[in-house]
């Protein structure tokens, strides 16, 4: 009986995994993706998520992007920064180029982390951030450099949205970063 369980939970397993796989392979990445071309500034127009519980409206702790940083070698650092009750910290999360043209891999709190540039003109931005750690939890993310959300832009990542079913997530812009501490 043992056995039978065992190798049921392989099998379940194994057919989770090729499943998150198969999501992951469905996800599109730029043509002729320049990496260094979205280096600098970006606002967050819009945020989904594949987990409603990721980003709570009445969380007082705030994570925002604020800028893309690229490196000769083509690692990408997004710099971050958390803010709420008194709290203010910069994190710089970096990827590293993967064998595929727009696509980075590295990690995040012990996550193993999947980083596709899926469309850009480099004035807007479509991104797709995996996060896989005991589960599998998908961000969407539509970045411009300024706060005007073009319809046409807004229209792709809605289609995004609506086709992964993903849950739509509160947004939040940081001017700068944090004040010295007092």
């Amino acid at each position: 009986m043992a056995l039978e369980t065992a190798l049921l939970l392989l099998l379940a397993l194994g057919l989770g995994l090729a499943g998150a796989q198969k999501a992951l392979e469905e996800v599109p990445v730029q043509r002729g993706f320049d990496v260094h071309k979205v280096e600098g500034r970006w606002l967050t127009l819009q945020l989904a998520a594949s987990r409603a519980e990721l980003v709570s409206p009445s969380d007082p702790l705030r994570l925002a992007l604020h800028s893309i940083r690229t490196s000769d070698s083509g690692d990408v650092d997004f710099v971050l920064f958390w803010k709420g009750e008194g709290a203010c910290q910069e994190e710089s999360i970096t990827v590293h180029p993967t064998q595929l043209q727009g696509q980075y891999q590295g990690s995040f709190e012990g996550s193993s982390m999947h980083v596709r540039f899926v469309s850009t003109d480099y004035s807007n931005l479509i991104l797709y951030v995996r996060f896989e750690d005991d589960e599998v939890t998908s961000l969407w993310v539509l970045l411009a450099r300024r706060m005007l959300e073009d319809p046409t832009w807004l229209g792709r990542y809605l289609e995004y949205v609506e086709k992964f079913q993903l849950q739509r997530a509160p947004v939040f812009n940081i001017d700068g970063p944090c004040a010295p501490p007092r």
